[in-house]
């Protein structure tokens, strides 16, 4: 039976002077998929992203589309790969169609001409994550949930395969992390793109992602369908907390609450409020008249 995994791992492992950050990692992920990373800071989910997209060399460790990610040159990998990170401030002053636009580098040379088509593309990528209306505005104008569409435009426009994002939807309010993970999903479901990306918030993988990979202390803890990963005694093992899983009502999706059992509350201690300070003086202010009255009445 021939592997259908687009996207493959194999004894993947890491060391930066000889600490290990990574250590056999094996995974999978077919075409049209949404992979989440998740782990406690440290994990080793960013060097993982970077190893998956060809940042860090893997030494043939890392399969994409059957074939090691070193024999791709440079460019091949740019055209297929796209990794969304953030961007430096000096672009901020682009315009978000310049800053989509920079997802024709690897397919055009400096001498290239841009033709009817190419523009077609470039608006039809921008209208996808439905920013057709900003598509002048200066990049740094936009929000934060914006700016994070501008680039995964840009991704559209490199006619990428393989999108990669570290921490997608960080700092964003809830409305536009739900809208930009919605999009990812979309994108990978419709358009057969393969997504892999690392999250914090557990609902939010739950719900967003086919499949989810568990590190921690660089090492593989669990991976596969969303279900056979959010365990509650693999979680409190990672996590260091106590949780409970349970399939939210509305969406049917897996939620996990995580609760501190062993923390104990102490009550609010009263504040001392100005008003009090007042009634302290006045106090004190009686005692001291009432004093000098008695001294008075001594002489």
């Amino acid at each position: 039976m021939p592997n259908s995994a687009n996207l493959q791992a194999k004894q993947l492992s890491y060391q930066i002077a000889h600490k290990s950050i990574l250590s056999d990692i094996n995974l999978s992920l077919e075409r049209g998929k949404v992979l989440g990373v998740l782990g406690p800071n440290g994990a080793g989910k960013t060097s993982l992203l970077k190893m998956l997209s060809g940042q860090t060399a893997s030494k043939e460790q890392v399969d994409w589309r059957g074939k090691p990610l070193e024999e791709y040159s440079p460019l091949e990998r740019a055209r297929q790969i796209a990794v969304v990170n953030q961007l430096n401030e000096s672009v901020f002053a682009l315009s978000l169609q310049q800053i989509v636009r920079m997802g024709w580098l690897p397919h055009k040379t400096l001498l290239s001409r841009e033709t009817e088509q190419d523009h077609q593309h470039l608006a039809a990528s921008i209208a996808k994550v439905g920013l057709s209306e900003k598509t002048h505005q200066t990049f740094s104008s936009l929000s934060g949930g914006e700016q994070q569409r501008g680039l995964i435009a840009r991704a559209l426009v490199q006619k990428a395969a393989l999108i990669v994002l570290d921490e997608p939807v960080n700092h964003l309010d809830i409305y536009y992390q739900h809208q930009v993970l919605k999009l990812l999903r979309s994108l990978a479901h419709q358009q057969q793109m393969t997504v892999v990306m690392s999250l914090h918030d557990i609902n939010l993988a739950s719900s967003y992602c086919d499949h989810l990979c568990l590190l921690n202390d660089g090492k593989m803890i669990a991976q596969g369908p969303v279900e056979s990963v959010l365990k509650a005694t693999t979680l409190e093992h990672v996590f260091k907390i106590p949780c409970r899983i349970r399939r939210d009502e509305v969406t049917q999706n897996l939620r996990v609450d995580f609760y501190p059992s062993d923390e104990q509350e102490y009550p609010p201690q009263p504040e001392v409020t100005q008003q009090s300070n007042v009634h302290s003086n006045e106090a004190s202010n009686k005692v001291h008249k009432k004093v000098s009255s008695k001294k008075g009445n001594s002489i």
